[in-house]
């Protein structure tokens, strides 16, 4: 099969390779999914996952990717609750070889069935964005109906996930952002947005939830921001930033079939809307990935026409 590989870690999307890789075999409770449409992250190649198995053992060559949306083909021993034929999307695991390839051998419990009347391309967008929006603001940040929200990023792929979700579920949405991205940002729900080059944040005044993804310095000053009793939730890594009467999460995203479920029904609802970018094929995914702009929004590899 063809496969995007890379083998070098200080090479980043430089060293990555379109080569023939042989195709994957199902284990126990795996399925082997023929890829319609994957998607990538930017900073994947960063992760020591993408480099070493569970025991920190090099994988190289390592085929990246993590999001998918294909066809069941073959089931391993054991596997349940998916059938040969079945359209599926999903999140795959860390350690494991990515999606960036025509076939992929997944765990079954990792993917979740893909409604016929929604695209392979918007299925592929989904599982990180979605899954660390819903996680972020339910399981972790614990948000109810009538509480605020400052969400970072409001108009990026998974800030705008963040967005929508929160406002569907009743919460006031201060978005922020770079100042060209005010107008997106109030379009994916926002109620209020701060221009984080020349607005104040800490003129937001207090709030019962932030969503972070930039770290670093914003999510220092976003810890003050913490109302009694409130949570800072953040996917930027481990950070030391505290409210002084709330709580701080940093957490990573995992797979989970019922919630995929939740954020599919959603899209097909019309209340939930994917930020897509680049959509190339696989061919000419390597040159997508060093282009020397980026575009805004996922960038999608159609392995399949």
């Amino acid at each position: 099969m063809k496969a995007i590989i890379v083998t070098d870690q200080t090479a980043g999307t430089a060293g990555m390779q379109l080569k023939e890789r042989p195709e994957p075999e199902a284990a126990i409770n795996d399925v082997i999914v023929q890829i319609h449409a994957a998607g990538f992250t930017w900073d994947e190649l960063t992760w020591p996952p993408t480099w070493t198995d569970r025991q920190n053992r090099d994988r190289t060559p390592s085929i990246p990717g993590h999001e998918l949306a294909g066809v069941v083909t073959a089931l391993g021993y054991g596997t349940t609750g998916l059938s040969v034929g079945q359209r599926v999307f999903g999140l795959t695991d860390w350690t494991r070889d990515g999606t960036l390839a025509e076939y992929a051998a997944v765990e079954a419990r990792n993917l979740a069935p893909l409604p016929g009347d929604v695209d392979f391309t918007v299925g592929a967008s989904l599982p990180m964005p979605g899954l660390t929006a819903w996680q972020g603001l339910f399981d972790h940040g614990r948000l109810r109906a009538g509480q605020s929200v400052l969400v970072h990023g409001a108009a990026g792929v998974v800030g705008s996930m963040a967005t929508q979700l929160a406002r569907e579920f009743g919460a006031y949405v201060i978005g922020t952002g770079r100042a060209a991205q005010r107008q997106a940002a109030l379009d994916f729900g926002a109620q209020e947005f701060i221009g984080l080059e020349n607005d104040a944040l800490e003129d937001v005044g207090g709030v019962d939830l932030v969503f972070d993804v930039f770290g670093g310095d914003i999510v220092k000053r976003s810890a003050g921001l913490i109302r009694t009793g409130g949570t800072l939730v953040t996917i930027a890594g481990p950070t030391e930033a505290r409210p002084a009467e709330g709580l701080t999460v940093d957490f990573v995203v995992e797979s989970d079939r019922a919630q995929l479920g939740q954020i599919v029904q959603r899209v097909r609802d019309g209340r939930l809307r994917t930020h897509i970018g680049n959509v190339s094929n696989l061919d000419e995914a390597v040159a997508t990935f060093n282009a020397p702009k980026r575009v805004s929004g996922k960038t999608i590899i159609r392995i399949r026409p």
